[in-house]
Order: C-alpha cells, then sequence, then structure tokens
C-alpha cells in the first residue's frame, strides 16, 4: 500500500529544502535528494505541484520527481 501524507508547505533556504508534511518540520539539504533541485533557481523551485495523495512533489520546469517516501528516508532529525 503506498502511504499517502499532508504536504502542508514547501520553501528553500540556500542549500535545504524546508517541508512541513504532516505537522512535521523537516529540513533537509538539497544535495541529499536532487542535484536538478540544487541547481534550480527559484523560479524553477517555486513551480511544483503535489501529487493529490501527498505521494509525491513534481517541478515541471527541471523534470524532477520526488516520492515523499524518499525524502523522509533521507531526513535525519537533528537533537
Amino acid at each position: 500500500m503506498i502511504a499517502t501524507h499532508n504536504i502542508q508547505n514547501i520553501t528553500f533556504d540556500k542549500g535545504f529544502m524546508c517541508l512541513k508534511i504532516d505537522n512535521k518540520s523537516i529540513k533537509i539539504a538539497l544535495d541529499k535528494i536532487s542535484s536538478k533541485l540544487k541547481n534550480a533557481d527559484d523560479l524553477q523551485r517555486s513551480f511544483y505541484k503535489i501529487s493529490p495523495s501527498g505521494y509525491g512533489i513534481h517541478w515541471s520546469l527541471i523534470d524532477e520527481d520526488l516520492s515523499v517516501e524518499a525524502i523522509l528516508k533521507q531526513y535525519v532529525p537533528q537533537d
């Protein structure tokens, strides 16, 4: 079964993507998840679409797709 998520917000801060997923704030280095997003400009990063189920995110201007599960697997909470 495919997990569904509630993606509430996506922003970028320098070399990081900041997300609010399932009421949890996550900040992850772009070089860990996507060289396309790392090399994209602000305009390219701002055009994304979240799948209706919350399973993935698509950036059409750079032809990039990320699954939320893949993002969450790369995320290591900072204590």
